[in-house]
């Protein structure tokens, strides 16, 4: 309820140190440095688990918002390496290179490419997606000359 240009007055039941958490007059900022990200998490993980509906889950939902469009703009992570990614991929499901040879080719050609000195083909980028689950974004990479 609203009452424009009037004195409310409102009874509160608690503690005085529940009444000293409610932060009714604090409302959501823009996160502008990693002290006001600090902060929005530090709210985050007090508002985790609010009951749907109510105020304080929507106020984690748009403080994790927030958080997601900072961290994205200032704490991006760059995708893996291709290599990096299959020599991962490989360490992972308890692999040697000798499994590579009947995805990449031979001996000779696990050895080049694990090596970048010959980059990846399209094929071979189809076959370790298949074989080992890698994202084919991945393979193909970005800038890196392994990656064709």
């Amino acid at each position: 309820m609203w009452f424009p240009g009037q004195t409310v007055w409102i009874k509160f039941v608690g503690t005085h140190r529940e009444y000293d958490a409610v932060d009714v007059m604090n409302p959501i900022h823009p996160i502008r440095n990693d002290e006001d990200h600090a902060r929005a998490l530090a709210e985050i993980e007090r508002l985790w688990g609010a009951p749907e509906g109510s105020a304080e889950a929507e106020a984690l939902e748009v403080l994790v918002t927030l958080v997601d469009a900072y961290e994205t703009k200032h704490h991006r992570i760059d995708p893996p390496d291709p290599i990096e990614a299959i020599l991962f991929r490989v360490e992972q499901q308890g692999l040697t290179r000798a499994d590579l040879v009947p995805i990449l080719g031979s001996r000779a050609r696990v050895s080049e490419v694990l090596n970048r000195r010959r980059p990846l083909t399209l094929g071979m980028i189809r076959r370790l997606r298949r074989a080992l689950g890698i994202s084919a974004d991945v393979l193909i990479g970005g800038d890196d000359e392994a990656a064709a």
